[in-house]
């Protein structure tokens, strides 16, 4: 089975911008609008990965994950109702709301979902920053004195990655990307995010954007305390209950394919390209679904990806 391509969702944001056009010579919607996310692979109940081509164009995702599960994704055993992971890129041209996602033992009451995700910084502007934690010996009752006198970004620890580096944003970590950011974002099958702070801008409506104070206050882990940018663990960038995400690097006619031959895989082409074995070329910036079973990738000339995988025990 060929490689499966879906069509790019584009979400308009007051914080996006056109790096996707520029960097990955994309086709966006208009010739204006700031967009801040593609939503590459998805399957939720109000947005939705198409197929784009082939024998399969026109079937959604959740099609695929619902009735042909075994076939395709070898995870008929899996016991979610839709499929578990979400694949973005952020195109951050101005600094996201610090936010937070709400953790598994409190999305419920909370009234959302947990969400666990990871960052791969696909491109950066120099002194670009990300915020992620607290300052040391910043408390609970600091950071509400914050938010009362709009200095949250004082007291939230900076730091500044170069492109190739990753992060790992539990559930509970006191999140925002910055200014000057093109990020893979992997993440869990959820679409809540608390904000607690937006910089004191206005929406694209020109009104200010809702605030969550109360849930996030409720979801922030307190303990989390100036977190570094990760270190690999061989090709391992992150691996965790939700997905495991690696990063490989294929010499000039080498070959990739399925860790498991019996499981899918979510290949990101970071750079360089991929041709499949009916000849169908992958370049910088495409992501695509590689099948259980399907026939190795060839990298023509030396190529970087991400490779994203269910939990071998799930």
């Amino acid at each position: 089975m060929e490689p499966i391509t879906f069509k790019p969702l584009y979400m308009d944001r007051v914080w996006g911008g056109r790096e996707l056009e520029r960097i990955y010579g994309r086709e966006l919607p208009d010739a204006i609008t700031p967009i801040g996310e593609s939503w590459e692979i998805v399957d939720r109940e109000d947005e939705q990965s198409v197929v784009d081509e082939g024998p399969l164009g026109g079937t959604s995702l959740h099609e695929l994950w619902s009735l042909r599960r075994d076939e395709i994704f070898g995870a008929s055993e899996h016991p979610a109702g839709r499929f578990p992971i979400l694949i973005k890129v952020l195109d951050a041209r101005d600094d996201l709301s610090i936010q937070v996602h709400p953790p598994v033992d409190k999305a419920e009451d909370l009234g959302g979902e947990p969400k666990t995700e990871m960052w791969f910084i696909a491109d950066r502007d120099p002194g670009a920053k990300l915020y992620v934690g607290l300052k040391h010996g910043v408390a609970r009752e600091d950071f509400e004195k914050s938010i009362a006198d709009g200095s949250v970004a004082d007291v939230v620890h900076a730091v500044t990655p170069e492109p190739g580096e990753s992060i790992f944003i539990p559930s509970g970590r006191l999140h925002a990307i910055g200014a000057g950011f093109l990020i893979h974002e992997i993440q869990q099958n959820s679409d809540t995010t608390y904000r607690v702070f937006d910089w004191n801008r206005m929406g694209l409506d020109g009104k200010p954007r809702q605030l969550h104070v109360e849930q996030s206050l409720a979801s922030i882990d307190f303990d989390d305390f100036e977190p570094g940018m990760d270190e690999a663990d061989g090709e391992t960038l992150a691996s965790c209950p939700y997905f495991r995400t690696d990063r490989k690097l294929v010499a000039d006619g080498g070959s990739l394919e399925n860790p498991d031959p019996g499981r899918f895989s979510i290949v990101s082409v970071v750079d360089g390209c991929l041709v499949s074995a009916g000849g169908r070329r992958f370049g910088k910036g495409r992501f695509l679904l590689l099948p259980r079973g399907a026939s190795p990738l060839r990298a023509e000339g030396e190529t970087t990806v991400l490779q994203v995988t269910l939990p071998s025990d799930m």
